[in-house]
């Protein structure tokens, strides 16, 4: 049995995820959530106890889906959260978008998947020793590589629309609470006080502003995934600790990802089969 990555209210008060935003900018539909008013500061302060619920709830939701070899798209586009979501999605082994959400990029992916081959094809020609283009023609094709690998580079090997989503504010990433919907893609979702809880599978009230909030919800949700990830593995016989990150072959043969060592995990369509075990000891 895998044990679970622990949370408790202390973890959420010390990175501040109980401050809201100002009183005059808040959302009604979050009263549930708020605990009350600091007084001299004037803004919400949210409920840690429901938030540590809901939490609890959220990250098992991605602990079951990665479980399962399903495939989880992290998705923060503000400035505190760049860098934070790339790298707890890459060490986990998942997919994101942390540059801009493109419009169509859950429901229109077979545009999607078009870019990404371009963008492949854009790699090649550059890294094609023998090629005859002019220093100006690459440096134009590198330009493009670059405005297509911020925005799709995250999710390059994704293959097919995520089984969820795990989203750091949702007024800023509402078009990609809104395609989610419309596809029946379950989210999990960090809420402030002046977001709206409407159309979240998975809500948790927090403060989705705060730099050392976000760092708390990406590793916990990291941390819930390879806990998942660990789950399947010992389903098959495989030990994660017995698995260093090399030893993984990147590609696909029948349905099975290969290890030097001779295990196999079974996975699904597109789904990324590399486990990195030194990331799993941060």
């Amino acid at each position: 049995m895998v044990n679970l990555p622990e949370i408790t209210i202390r973890d959420l008060a010390g990175s501040g995820v109980h401050f809201g935003h100002k009183i005059s900018r808040w959302n009604a539909k979050m009263a549930p959530y708020i605990y009350g008013i600091h007084q001299e500061n004037r803004i919400h302060i949210i409920d840690l106890r429901k938030t540590l619920l809901l939490l609890q709830t959220a990250m098992k939701a991605l602990y079951n889906v990665a479980s399962q070899g399903g495939r989880i798209l992290f998705v923060g586009t503000k400035f505190q959260a760049l860098d934070i979501i790339a790298s707890e999605a890459v060490r986990c082994g998942q997919y994101y978008v942390n540059y801009r959400w493109l419009g169509g990029m859950l429901t229109n992916w077979e545009t999607v998947s078009s870019s990404i081959k371009t963008l492949t094809q854009y790699e090649k020609i550059l890294n094609d020793e023998s090629s005859v283009l002019t220093k100006k023609e690459l440096g134009n094709i590198e330009k493009k590589r670059q405005k297509l690998d911020k925005a799709l580079g995250g999710i390059r090997e994704m293959g097919a629309t995520p089984d969820i989503l795990f989203i750091i504010d949702t007024n800023k990433e509402h078009i990609a609470v809104k395609e989610a919907k419309k596809l029946g893609i379950p989210t999990v979702a960090i809420l402030d006080t002046n977001s709206n809880p409407d159309d979240i599978t998975y809500p948790v009230p927090g403060n989705d502003d705060s730099r050392k909030s976000i760092e708390l919800y990406c590793r916990l949700a990291a941390d819930f995934i390879l806990a998942g990830i660990e789950s399947s593995l010992a389903r098959s016989g495989v030990k994660v600790g017995d698995i260093k990150g090399d030893e993984f072959i990147k590609g696909k043969e029948d349905g099975v990802v290969q290890t030097e060592k001779g295990h196999n995990k079974v996975y699904k369509e597109g789904e990324k089969g590399v486990v990195n075990n030194e990331d799993e000891s941060r």
